[in-house]
């Protein structure tokens, strides 16, 4: 068994985990030592969240794992249930962040903990789904699923990727990954 795509996913929640990590970093550099968030490297986060996680990786998940799941038992059904619905939900939660962003940074510290509590509330909560897809679908994945299942999942998800597009894609997170490393203060990133 060669479980590609869970590899795949597994690796891509560790990415999304660095960034929000950096999230709940800079919130607390501003909460203990005041010093004030970079809005370029906020928003190249809240960027990342929105073109990889949802528009990639959450498209990997339902289509090809999450179907397979669902195809070989019912026990899952209720955490695919309430994935599907974070799912459908991610891309607001992405837009009512910024907003408390750019009311962070036009109303100044008095919009701070309003902003510091709407990051740590989105932070819990991502976490949260990842925990859920990692540790009530990915163990029921493993038991259910069968070697054919795998190489039949793995070359569904390598043929309905585009060789041309992915490849750009591919590169394009690693830029805002790049770009995000390079506006962060230390220890996230390398600006000064």
């Amino acid at each position: 068994m060669n479980p590609t795509l869970l590899d795949a996913l597994w690796n891509e929640h560790r990415s999304i985990a660095v960034v929000l990590h950096a999230m709940e970093y800079l919130v607390r550099e501003q909460r203990d030592h005041g010093t004030r968030i970079n809005p370029a490297v906020f928003r190249a986060i809240l960027y990342y969240l929105d073109v990889f996680p949802e528009r990639m990786h959450h498209p990997k998940e339902e289509d090809y794992l999450f179907a397979a799941v669902r195809r070989k038992t019912s026990e899952a059904d209720a955490v695919l249930d309430e994935l599907r619905k974070e799912h459908d939900s991610g891309a607001h939660s992405i837009r009512d962040l910024e907003q408390d962003l750019l009311r962070y940074e036009e109303g100044g510290a008095k919009e701070f903990e309003r902003f510091a509590a709407a990051v740590e509330q989105f932070v819990a909560g991502y976490r949260q789904h990842m925990r859920k897809e990692e540790d009530g679908v990915m163990p029921i994945a493993r038991r259910v699923l069968n070697a054919q299942d795998w190489a039949d999942i793995n070359r569904a998800w390598a043929e309905n990727r585009d060789p041309l597009t992915g490849v750009e894609t591919e590169k394009e997170y690693e830029q805002v990954l790049d770009r995000i490393v390079k506006l962060a203060p230390p220890p996230i990133g390398i600006a000064r």
